[in-house]
């Protein structure tokens, strides 16, 4: 089965000691990060097509509740305790597999075109560990926050430093802070 499943992609922001948020929420606000992370989760060449977003129960309820479901995306929430999906999101899958599995069927075949996991921790470290992930978006934010929640480490000899057209190559600087775009590719 998992040879017929399709590409997905991770994606996050970190900081310099690997921290992704703080206490349920991100540890900083950077606002062309936030488009950023919302173009590339987004965008689609087939206009009759959505991206999806996969993320654990913990990451849905950190969204602040006037920002759920996050726009032109289907929402897809990861539990293994609900077993109906949050109000506002499309649908629960209580594993990462089940919703992969699902994502490479019908309907969604033929209705999304690409799949971004967008955390927490847990769910990232699996994704990343899975043979259909291929892509990790990174943003690397040169500072180092106060953060209680982490991104997984991950093998650089497996996922190696590319580019790819529409992300920026160059250092960005936002509020004082310098963070740069980057995107690992699975060999």
């Amino acid at each position: 089965m998992a040879g017929k499943l399709r590409p997905i992609s991770c994606i996050a922001a970190m900081d310099s000691k690997r921290g992704v948020g703080k206490d349920g929420d991100l540890a900083w606000h950077l606002k062309n990060e936030m488009k950023y992370f919302s173009r590339i989760t987004s965008d689609v060449e087939d206009k009759n097509k959505e991206n999806a977003v996969i993320m654990g129960r913990k990451t849905w309820e950190s969204i602040p509740e006037k920002y759920r479901p996050l726009p032109d995306r289907l929402n897809i929430v990861l539990s293994r305790t609900i077993k109906a999906a949050p109000e506002k999101a499309e649908k629960v899958f209580s594993s990462l597999d089940d919703a992969f599995t699902a994502l490479s069927k019908e309907p969604y075949i033929n209705t999304i075109e690409k799949v971004f996991v967008i955390g927490g921790p847990t769910v990232y470290k699996d994704a990343i560990a899975h043979e259909c992930c291929k892509k990790i978006y990174l943003t690397h934010i040169d500072h180092d926050y106060d953060c209680d929640i982490f991104f997984p480490e991950f093998d650089t000899n497996v996922y190696k430093l590319g580019s790819e057209e529409g992300v920026p190559a160059e250092v960005q600087k936002e509020n004082g802070v310098t963070y740069k775009f980057c995107v690992y590719e699975r060999d």
